[in-house]
């Protein structure tokens, strides 16, 4: 039991040393780290693993060429202009932590899950379609990477014609405002 105080008296010793800066840095610990809880782990493993699949320099910033790389592996021309606005939606260098921050404020700003299925799925859109091929290879490639089987059997409930995938019938399918926002 004498033990037991000790242990409590060293670790509150501890906790003033430095004329109680402990708390402060408990205070900047938990402020850096809020971003992290408005996510589940399991996202933040999946915005982890797309932050690296963006990264294609391998420097731990997403830049312009970044950003050009996965918008073409996505088959997907974008100009500077685009490019540019996307990068200066950031107030400071793209690393993870600063996506993070992204994402978390576009979420408070009234996003709702459904906005980003419908969002993700326009990305793909062609003329109201999404070509089947590269549906298939995002859901193999991104996110929880889904199976030749898993694929198969999400495709065996939509409607696809010539290879491709009406958006809108898709997004009706997935959400429950069924696409119809823009």
């Amino acid at each position: 039991m004498a033990d037991d105080k000790k242990k409590k008296k060293s670790k509150k010793e501890e906790g003033e040393a430095g004329g109680g800066s402990a708390k402060g840095s408990k205070k900047a610990e938990k402020k850096e780290s809020n971003v992290f809880s408005k996510f589940t782990q399991r996202q933040i493993a999946e915005f982890k693993e797309a932050f690296q699949l963006m990264d294609h320099d391998k420097d731990g910033i997403i830049g312009k060429s970044d950003l050009r790389s996965t918008f073409e592996a996505l088959g997907k021309s974008v100009t500077d202009s685009e490019l540019d606005e996307l990068v200066n939606d950031s107030p400071a260098p793209i690393n993870f932590g600063g996506l993070l921050t992204l994402f978390a404020s576009r979420m408070s700003g009234g996003s709702d899950e459904d906005d980003v299925v419908i969002a993700a799925f326009k990305t793909f859109d062609e003329e109201g379609t999404i070509a089947a091929d590269k549906l298939s290879h995002a859901l193999k490639t991104f996110g929880m990477k889904f199976s030749d089987k898993d694929v198969e059997a999400a495709f065996s409930q939509m409607s696809i014609d010539s290879g491709k995938i009406d958006t809108q019938k898709l997004i009706g399918m997935l959400t429950a405002s069924g696409g119809s926002e823009d």
